[in-house]
Parts: structure tokens; sequence; C-alpha cells
């Protein structure tokens, strides 16, 4: 979906004819959240947003995998499959599935990590057990109560925020604020900008650690970029965010065409794109993402090059003791119970 731009005004006039069922759909999602979930029995780490729309939940798993890995772990990320039509429980294949099946980033990310896709969580859990997973990572499902989580890490946006505050369909969130912080054992902030202060100074009320951190870009990717003029398009949550990374990397982005999160491309809007690269000689270029989501589909013209990121914390020994010691605990919880 492609988020309304009034969610990020203050006070509109939409939001506030929206507010009442902002309040009903909020108060549910708060009481469901209070529900105590299941034990996987090995630990489970959740990356989530407080709202809807992406934020860098991706790149977080990623580089957590990345860590976890360091830690001797085998962990196995556990994902709804959102866009797939594959009810699961599958471990996706990159050679056999398409988007349409298991989702854009389940994709993405099972060239770095095993993925389980499941629209029931404990059924997934079953699925990533049986394939060794020391560490579940939850990409997403903050707000679900299925699973007992023993670490929930939220990824914000520094730059964009939470837009007004206000919970879906009058904002962005996806539950009161003050029932999602309450379970939030650490707050990820992307970026260098100061919209998700007043969320992190809650955060540290709460005694709960801020981790800063910054997509940085693939030399690589870069590299093949730099001297080129290129067609920029993109269906991510925020798709300006992507341009302007480009953009900072020096590279010279003639023209720019965004979609909603997710979005599914026609074969009109494949053909449009690569016609209108050709027409002014411009390169195409989009996420990793968009690419995985275009992998499978019929006329993908040739050339078109993924810009890879990936997520740096600016305290990576921070992070390190923080996810060792939610590990420790967990698994001291567990033996006590025996």
């Amino acid at each position: 979906m492609r988020e309304p731009a009034f969610w990020y005004r203050p006070r509109s006039p939409q939001s506030l004819v929206l507010s009442p069922l902002g309040a009903l759909y909020g108060a549910l999602t708060a009481r469901r959240m209070a529900l105590k979930g299941v034990d996987a029995g090995i630990p489970v780490i959740c990356v989530g947003n407080y709202h809807v729309g992406g934020a860098g939940k991706t790149p977080t798993v990623l580089a957590l995998t990345k860590l976890l890995r360091e830690l001797g772990e085998t962990p196995v990320v556990l994902s709804r499959g959102y866009g797939g039509r594959l009810m699961g429980p599958v471990m996706v294949d990159r050679e056999r599935h398409t988007a349409a099946e298991v989702g854009d980033e389940p994709l993405m990310m099972v060239r770095d990590v095993p993925v389980a896709v499941a629209r029931d969580r404990l059924d997934g859990v079953a699925l990533a057990k049986s394939q060794g997973a020391t560490v579940i990572l939850m990409d997403d499902g903050f707000q679900n109560p299925a699973l007992l989580k023993d670490a929930s890490l939220i990824v914000i946006d520094s730059e964009r925020g939470l837009g007004n505050g206000k919970v879906f369909p009058a904002g962005p969130l996806r539950a009161p604020l003050k029932a999602q912080l309450a379970r939030t054992d650490a707050l990820v902030m992307i970026g260098n900008g100061h919209a998700a202060n007043d969320v992190a100074a809650e955060i540290a009320k709460r005694n709960k650690p801020e981790l800063r951190a910054r997509l940085k870009p693939d030399a690589a990717s870069v590299a093949q970029l730099l001297g080129k003029r290129v067609f920029a398009f993109a269906g991510i949550g925020d798709p300006e965010r992507f341009f302007r990374s480009l953009r900072a990397c020096g590279i010279e982005v003639a023209r720019t065409r965004p979609f909603a999160d997710h979005h599914v491309f026609s074969h009109n809007e494949i053909a449009a794109l690569a016609a209108e690269s050709q027409r002014e000689q411009l390169t195409l270029v989009t996420t990793e993402k968009d690419l995985a989501r275009l992998r499978g589909s019929e006329g993908v013209p040739d050339g078109i090059v993924p810009f890879a990121v990936q997520l740096e914390f600016d305290d990576p020994i921070k992070l390190r003791e923080l996810i060792s010691d939610h590990l420790y605990k967990a698994r001291e919880r567990r033996f006590s119970r025996r």
C-alpha cells in the first residue's frame, strides 16, 4: 500500500475523522499483544516496527544473522511471507520459488540465511527447528502474540519517525505507542535524523538501550553506477530514501519512479520503464528487494542494476553484548523451568 500523506501531517482533517476507528483498532491490538505466547523452546529474537511500512527491518535481520553466526549460533529467519501466496510452512528456495509465492523479502534474505515462511508461526518454528536452528529471527510479528519473544528489537527511521503518532487508519502506528514501548527491549535508530528523538527518550526512561545504525551502500554497486546517468525506481516503504542514497553516493539520478511498498510490477509497467530508459540512454537501478520481486516476471529487461546496502551499527560491541545477554537469559529461563 502507498502511505497516505496525511499520516505525516499533524492535526489533519482526515486523521481527525479516522481517529475513532484508530482508537478501536488500537485497543483491540493492544489487548491482543498482552496475550501470552507459546514458548518455541529456543531463543526467539523479533525484529519489528511500531508502524506499518518499512524502516529497515530486512537489513537489521541480515546484520543480526551475521552477528549470531559470529557467536556460534545457527539462525533461521521466520517470516509470514508478505505478498506471497504460499501458506507454508516451507523453506524458501531461491531456485524454485518466486516472490509471488513466498514474498520479496524472504527471497532476498535466503541468499544469506535460511528462511522459513509460514502464516502459522508455530508451524514455522517447528520447521526452523527441524533445520537445526538454535535461534529464530522473526522478521516482523512484534504485535503478534503467537510466539513468546525473548527479545524485541524495534527498527525506526530517524528521519521519518512515527508521523502523526496516531493508530491506523488515522496514522501509521500498528498499536498505541505506550503498549508497544512496554514490550520493547531495544530501539534501533537508522540514519542521522531527529524525528524519532521523542521515542528514544521514552525508551531511555524505561532503561532500555538505543542503538544507532546507518545503511551503507555496497562499494561494488556504487562503482558500477558512477559515471552513468540512472533511472531509479523502487516499490519500498520509503522510495525517496533510496533516491537520496543514490545521490549521496555521487550517482547522477536523471529520473525517478516511486511505487507503493511491495508493488507487483505489471508487464506494461516493466515495458514502460525499459522503453523510457532506452530512449534517454539511462541505466535502470532499483533495490535488491524490488529486483527479487521482479525475478521470474516476463519481459524484465537485462541490465537492471541492484543497489545493495548493508546496515552498520555505530557501536557493534554494544549490540553484541545486548544479543549475548538476551540469549543467555533466554536459555537460563528455560533451564530453570526444567
